[in-house]
């Protein structure tokens, strides 16, 4: 065969094979389209009714063992609040922190508007105003866990 002849049929099926691809992109983007009008909202409840009454005779949690993702489920969601409530309680201490800083800074600036040394020195500000304010205790992980819940 010719050369000639070998690249005009390569050419055709170029030809062909970029015409079968429009088609099936043309197709693809009707049959998307035709499949979201049809979920209307009563085929999706029906859709919903029919899998659950199917799931629910085949059981399948009875033979993997219902109890156990049960459990589970609740290990992780107990894990997760935990983790909330550490979260918190980092958060309380750097804010605690970031209050002491404050109250130095202000205790300072008071000391050196009067002309006066602090009365605590700044290193122990924070000290000194939890010595006068009520005990505060870190809440146990059951009543940060029941707060973070509860938002």
């Amino acid at each position: 065969m010719r050369f000639e002849l070998l690249r005009q049929r390569v050419e055709r099926a170029e030809r062909r094979v970029a015409a079968c691809s429009d088609r099936a992109e043309a197709s693809r983007g009707a049959f998307a389209t035709a499949w979201k009008r049809g979920w209307t909202p009563s085929r999706i409840v029906i859709a919903g009714l029919v899998s659950g009454f199917l799931v629910g005779r085949a059981e399948p949690l009875s033979r993997v063992g219902a109890a156990r993702w049960l459990q589970m489920a609740g290990t992780i969601s107990s894990m997760l609040a935990t983790l909330r409530a550490a979260a918190a309680s980092e958060e309380a201490g750097a804010a605690a922190d970031e209050a002491a800083q404050q109250a130095a800074s202000v205790n300072q600036g008071v000391a050196a508007a009067t002309g006066q040394e602090p009365a605590v020195p700044p290193e122990h500000a924070f000290e000194a105003q939890a010595a006068t304010a009520a005990p505060v205790h870190a809440p146990s992980p059951a009543e940060a866990a029941t707060e973070l819940s509860e938002r």
